[in-house]
């Protein structure tokens, strides 16, 4: 079966999801962005301060908080532990790098 053979009300329903589909993946980067934003700022912070990148108790509290949002939610915690797992690694990424920068040290 080709997409030209599916029936006109299928192809709309498709369409319809998709378009949701998208409206939600452009809101999900949006949200990152402004995440990532916050982070930004927490790692300007930490430089500023002497602080570690890394905090593992905060990441351990978060992970087990976004498992138990995912669960209620409906989602696998495995998944949403994967996905905070990754962009925690970019945090930290982020602020090493803003602490190697020239003058973000007193």
């Amino acid at each position: 079966m080709t997409t030209s053979d599916i029936d006109e009300s299928v192809r709309a329903e498709l369409d319809r999801l998709r378009s949701s589909i998208d409206n939600i993946d452009a809101a999900v980067v949006h949200m990152l962005a402004e995440r990532f934003k916050c982070t930004q700022q927490v790692g300007h912070l930490k430089a500023q301060h002497h602080l570690p990148p890394a905090d593992p108790a905060r990441e351990a509290r978060q992970i087990a908080r976004l498992r138990q949002l995912a669960e209620s939610a409906k989602l696998d915690p495995a998944f949403a532990e994967k996905l905070l797992n990754f962009i925690i690694a970019e945090v930290i990424r982020h602020h090493e790098q803003i602490a190697d920068q020239p003058g973000e040290r007193p």
